[in-house]
């Protein structure tokens, strides 16, 4: 069953072409992501869903099927923030659910009659069951108190409720906008488990990578105002995208070639009125405008030079951290060295951005002290340092700076030229920071953070508002930097990517120093969860027969070796792709290749390593 059809949609404000004739199709049951750069039409075209904005074109028409149940999680959820979280969630047009909202508010500030009252009402609605499943529903997306103001609440949490409220409306077809931001990794694993698992009809804006590769059933791109669709997850994304734009460079070649032989005619026969003459004349100016078609692929290229690091870094030792009773860092030390690559991940208020901040000296701890090296040069990108002036223009911010940026073997950059290296055009230079986007603001930050040299980076959320395409690029430019990097994020993948271990803080202010990155952690979590939920046998009487030990057949003991190999084969072709980055003297397209090879060997080991612990609990 078509749940929703766009055909020829065109979408364009003042001359830049947004939407240029898309065609999109979404049955019962896909699961669809969308990607594409910032600004080139993402939120627009789910705004056009939404019917809060119009289509254009002659032929344009959106259809959506009659009675279809359309519920939309923003980006930045739209509630009230006067009212409590039981009147928001239970804020919708159904009889149960408002028994359920009598009862549950009977209960807190109710009498005993108003409780009995509204108990007979749940009866006659038979509104326990999904009284039960709202429960549940609200327990695993930890909402609690559910009398407490929605002003009060932080962005996971208004998230959080956005999205209760949505899945207890139970839709037929659910459209996300980012709804990964502001969650941290355990809400957004529990999420992306159950659309997994769930029937529900899916469209959805991310550039979480794991969630485009895990729910996804397909992939539909925005590139330059056209439509592509690719029938996958994310991994057949990469693959056939590339192939695309193998083709499209081909053809390129070729009309090109074609261009130049038809313009050599032109030259000669400049006055040529004939029949023929005219219809190839025709045939040159279509030649020559598909000749002349540029690709924008706005590529971050990041070369900036950082300073050197001496033999003292960064050593914590002992520290500790509390704000009254809440124990936020207790007795942590470590010890940094040179070329460290540390990931840091915890819950929502267990101490990430804090731990960061006694690092850096922001902080004084209460107990412990933190030494830095005479030589290292900080560079912190703030979850929330976006405190650039908006009554300045884009390149007077970087030219507070520095006029000129060093680059690695003595060369220099002008700030204009590295705006542009930063998808600033020199057109948009001169565009106050107040007009810039929540993406645009990020990546300027991002700039400003870079530009000043710094051998130890610290990236508190840096992939929030960033697509997927220059995220891909700082990746690549975070493989090739020198110095130590510390990131804190939501992004499984960016982490995966870059990080050699963990700091874990489990609360109550144990921090873990984990060796292996996130996907290696979880997977052993989920290997102790399971030995930990087996249920134990109580003892046989010897009389009984004893049912025999699961042992590994000949063939699972040669997988098991044959599994071992070949990670260790993939973990050194990954190590030399790594290598190649550091060595800076590949080609952009072999940058491309190496790149989704680099995200192929990942997923490989990833499922090689699942395999292995299943094989190895046998042994």
């Amino acid at each position: 069953m078509q749940y929703l059809s766009i055909e020829n949609a065109s979408k364009s404000f003042g001359e830049k072409i947004i939407l240029d004739g898309i065609t999109l199709s979404i049955s019962k049951g896909d699961k669809i992501g969308l990607v594409a750069k910032n600004g080139t039409g993402k939120s627009t075209l789910i705004k056009i869903i939404a019917g809060q904005e119009d289509i254009e074109g002659e032929q344009a028409k959106i259809q959506i099927a009659k009675d279809l149940r359309i519920s939309f999680l923003w980006q930045e959820p739209e509630l009230n923030p006067q009212a409590s979280i039981i009147e928001e969630i239970f804020s919708m047009d159904n009889p149960q659910i408002e028994a359920i909202k009598s009862y549950e508010m009977a209960l807190h500030i109710g009498s005993d009659k108003e409780i009995e009252s509204s108990s007979l009402a749940m009866e006659s609605l038979k509104a326990w069951d999904m009284e039960a499943r709202v429960k549940e529903l609200l327990f695993r997306l930890k909402i609690s108190n559910i009398h407490q103001k929605i002003h009060i609440l932080s962005g996971g949490q208004k998230k959080r409720v956005a999205m209760a409220k949505i899945l207890i409306e139970e839709p037929d077809f659910l459209i996300l906008d980012e709804p990964t931001n502001h969650l941290d990794i355990e809400m957004i694993e529990w999420l992306e488990a159950f659309l997994q698992k769930s029937k529900l009809t899916l469209f959805m804006v991310t550039h979480d990578r794991y969630f485009l590769e895990r729910i996804c059933n397909e992939i539909v791109e925005l590139d330059q105002g056209k439509m592509y669709s690719y029938q996958g997850n994310y991994s057949d994304f990469l693959e056939k995208r590339s192939s695309r734009l193998l083709n499209e460079a081909a053809v390129l070649e070729k009309t090109k070639k074609l261009f130049k032989k038809e313009l050599e005619w032109m030259r000669r026969q400049p006055k040529a009125r004939g029949t023929k003459a005219k219809s190839r004349i025709d045939h040159f100016y279509g030649v020559k405008e598909r000749a002349h078609v540029k690709r924008d692929d706005g590529e971050v290229q990041l070369m900036i030079k950082s300073e050197r690091l001496g033999g003292k870094i960064l050593e914590c030792r002992d520290i500790s951290m509390a704000y009254d009773d809440l124990v936020l860092i207790k007795n942590f030390s470590y010890k940094f060295k040179k070329g460290e690559r540390v990931g840091i991940v915890g819950k929502n208020g267990s101490g990430k951005s804090t731990l960061l901040k006694l690092m850096t000296q922001e902080l004084k701890p209460d107990t412990g002290r933190v030494i830095i090296g005479e030589t290292v040069q900080f560079g912190h990108y703030r979850q929330d340092g976006l405190d650039l002036a908006n009554d300045k223009t884009i390149i007077d911010v970087v030219r507070e700076i520095a006029e000129y940026i060093p680059l690695e073997k003595g060369k220099k950059m002008t700030a204009e030229s590295l705006l542009e290296r930063f998808l600033f055009p020199r057109s948009q230079q001169r565009v106050y920071v107040s007009k810039l986007s929540g993406g645009e603001k990020r990546r300027l930050h991002l700039l400003t953070i870079l530009m000043q040299n710094p051998n130890f980076l610290i990236l508190d959320e840096p992939t929030n508002d960033l697509d997927i395409m220059t995220l891909n690029i700082l990746e690549e430019f975070l493989l090739q930097f020198t110095g130590c990097l510390i990131i804190v994020s939501h992004d499984r993948f960016f982490m995966d990517k870059l990080v050699d271990h963990l700091f874990i803080l489990e609360g109550n202010g144990k921090v873990k120093d984990y060796n292996g990155n996130y996907n290696s952690y979880r997977l052993q979590k989920e290997h102790e969860k399971k030995v930990q939920n087996k249920p134990t046998k109580p003892k046989e009487k010897k009389e009984e027969l004893v049912e025999p030990v699961r042992k590994l057949s000949y063939l699972e003991k040669k997988e098991l070796q044959d599994i071992e190999k070949r990670i260790d084969q993939l973990e050194k072709r990954k190590t030399a792709i790594n290598q190649m980055f550091v060595a800076q003297d590949i080609e952009g397209t072999d940058i491309e290749k190496l790149s989704i090879e680099l995200g192929e060997i990942n997923n490989e080991i990833n499922t090689k390593e699942e395999r292995w612990l299943e094989l190895s609990e046998f042994l």
